[in-house]
């Protein structure tokens, strides 16, 4: 049977993670060890109580997220930040977290996994950081009618804005939040992004620029690269996996 050492290992082999150069409070990599023993994989879109709490019911002992703990770290622990951690340790359960690496996987990154679901393929990088590109580009070929409601038919709630072409000729990808991508996307010939949520002005910036923006959801546009690799995970171990959803609409 595995160990931490050896799930660890692989995820911080797989995702690069000491390449990426990531916000502080990322800490990606393990946040939470346990004794060594690991019986199940889990996969969640953020840290929290509750999906610590449903994690551990259904007997996780590894559980990999994307949001991890420490984004307002240093704090007391106290409250909820006592509550998350104590849930874990009470039950054994490792936390391995992974942002910014996992949005750009070439292979099970959130952004390669958005674009294959409308069947598009990378043809060059976006958002560059060091370590890698955190989004991607790629041509397309269909109205963007036909990209709206494809979208629709993936995502429980989709927040068109179209000010662009009607048939554009690429497509930017930016899972979570697209606030910083805009920044980029408006320098290159680009026209149409597909992200996860970004804020109210940017409608403006839309209207200004000529722009379409495709909201599909923060938590949405993300559960994709932590699912993937839990996977692969359990797939080379041997171990049963499962997906901690929590209803997140943001």
């Amino acid at each position: 049977m595995p160990d931490l050492h050896d799930l660890v290992d692989y995820c911080d082999q797989r995702t690069r993670r000491s390449a990426f150069v990531d916000a502080p409070g990322a800490c990606n990599g393990l946040q939470l060890a346990n004794n060594g023993r690991i019986t199940k994989i889990g996969a969640a879109v953020d840290a929290g109580v509750e999906p610590f709490k449903q994690a551990t019911a259904a007997g996780v002992d590894f559980l990999i997220v994307h949001h991890g703990m420490y984004w307002d770290m240093p704090r007391p622990l106290t409250g909820p930040a006592y509550e998350r951690v104590s849930t874990l340790i009470g039950a054994n359960c490792a936390l391995y977290s992974s942002h910014l690496p996992l949005d750009a996987h070439p292979e099970i990154g959130n952004n390669v996994l958005l674009a294959q679901q409308l069947g598009l393929t990378r043809s060059r990088g976006f958002m560059a950081n060091e370590g890698g590109d955190i989004g991607l580009i790629c041509t397309n070929q269909v109205s963007r009618t036909q990209i709206k409601a494809k979208l629709e038919s993936l995502y429980p709630r989709v927040i068109a804005i179209e000010y662009g072409s009607e048939s554009p000729k690429e497509i930017a990808f930016c899972s979570g939040s697209g606030n910083s991508a805009l920044r980029d996307l408006v320098t290159t010939p680009v026209d149409t992004l597909i992200t996860g949520e970004l804020r109210e002005e940017h409608f403006n910036l839309a209207q200004e620029e000529k722009l379409n923006l495709y909201l599909c959801g923060h938590y949405a546009t993300e559960v994709h690269a932590v699912k993937a690799l839990a996977a692969e995970l359990a797939a080379k171990y041997d171990l049963p996996w499962e997906f901690i959803a929590t209803g997140n609409p943001l």
